[in-house]
C-alpha cells in the first residue's frame, strides 16, 4: 500500500523539526565544552535535512511558504548558529586560544551573517532554482566539522588556531557568491562524493568523541577519515560549479526542503 501523500508531508515536517532540535543540542554541547559531540549532532542534522527533501519529493502536496521558512529556520540553527559558536567558543586549551578570542568571535559573526543572508535569499527566491547559488550552509558546516579535529581537538595536524580561523574565513564567502552548486539528488554527478563526505564525517566523529589515545588504531582511523573527508569536500567545492547543470530557475519546486 502506497503511503498517503499527506503522510509524506508530515514525515518531511518531522524531519525538519528533528534537524532543528539536533541543532539546539549542538549549541548546548558547544557551550558545555563538548565540541566534538556537538559536531556529531550537526552531522545528524544533515541526515534529517536530507530526509526532509526526500519525503517532500515523494509527496504530491506542494510545499508552501511556511514549510520553506520552517526548513530555513532549522537550517539556520543547525548549520549557521551551531558552527559559528563552534568557531567562537574555545574552551579546550585556553592558553592557546584566548589571545585569538576577538578574532574567533569576529570570524564567527561573519560565518553567521553570511549563512543567514544565504538562507534568507534561498527562502525568498533561491528555492525556485534547479541548483544552489553559492555553497550551501550544510557544506560550510561540514568544513567546520573537519577543521575542528584537524586543528583543535584532538588536533590531528597540531593545535593551530590561526590556520583554523583562516580556513573558516576563506571559505565562508562562498555561501553568498553567485556560483552554481548542484542539488544532490538521484543522478547528480557528485552524489557519490557527497556520500563519501558524510560517511567520512560520521566515522571520524564516532571515533574521536571517545578520545582515543594518539597512535592507536582508532586514532589513526579517525585521522584518515577526517583527511579523506576534507579532501572530498574540497573537491566538491572545486568541481561543484562545473557539474551543477543549472543555469535558469526551475519552473516549479516540488518541496520546501533541501539544504540551503
Amino acid at each position: 500500500m502506497t503511503p498517503h501523500p499527506r503522510r509524506w508531508r508530515w514525515a518531511a515536517n518531522l524531519a525538519t523539526l528533528a534537524n532543528g532540535l539536533l541543532g539546539v543540542g549542538a549549541i548546548a554541547y558547544v557551550l558545555a565544552g563538548n565540541k566534538l559531540f556537538a559536531l556529531f549532532l550537526i552531522v545528524g542534522g544533515m541526515g534529517f535535512d536530507g530526509l526532509d527533501g526526500l519525503f517532500s519529493r515523494r509527496s504530491s502536496i506542494p510545499g508552501g511558504v511556511v514549510g520553506r521558512v520552517a526548513d530555513s529556520v532549522s537550517d539556520a540553527i543547525t548549520f549557521c548558529v551551531a558552527p559559528a559558536l563552534a568557531v567562537a567558543v574555545n574552551t579546550y586549551d585556553r592558553g592557546v586560544w584566548k589571545p585569538l578570542d576577538p578574532w574567533a568571535w569576529g570570524i564567527a559573526a561573519v560565518v553567521l551573517t553570511l549563512g543567514l543572508a544565504r538562507l534568507v535569499w534561498y527562502t525568498w527566491r533561491g528555492h525556485s532554482r534547479d541548483h544552489f547559488r553559492g555553497a550551501s550552509t550544510p557544506q560550510n558546516a561540514l568544513l567546520v566539522v573537519f577543521l575542528v579535529p584537524l586543528f583543535q581537538v584532538p588536533g590531528f595536524l597540531g593545535e593551530q588556531p590561526t590556520l583554523f580561523l583562516l580556513w573558516v574565513l576563506a571559505f565562508a564567502p562562498l555561501m553568498v557568491l553567485p556560483l552554481p552548486y548542484p542539488k544532490i539528488r538521484r543522478g547528480t554527478p557528485l552524489r557519490g562524493v557527497t556520500g563519501g563526505i558524510s560517511g567520512a564525517a560520521a566515522v571520524a566523529l564516532l571515533v574521536v568523541i571517545f578520545r582515543p589515545a594518539p597512535g592507536t588504531l582508532p586514532y589513526l582511523v579517525a585521522e584518515a577519515a577526517t583527511l579523506v573527508g576534507l579532501a572530498l569536500l574540497l573537491a566538491f567545492y572545486a568541481l561543484g560549479p562545473f557539474t551543477s547543470g543549472g543555469r535558469t530557475p526551475a519552473a516549479t519546486e516540488a518541496s520546501h526542503a533541501g539544504p540551503g
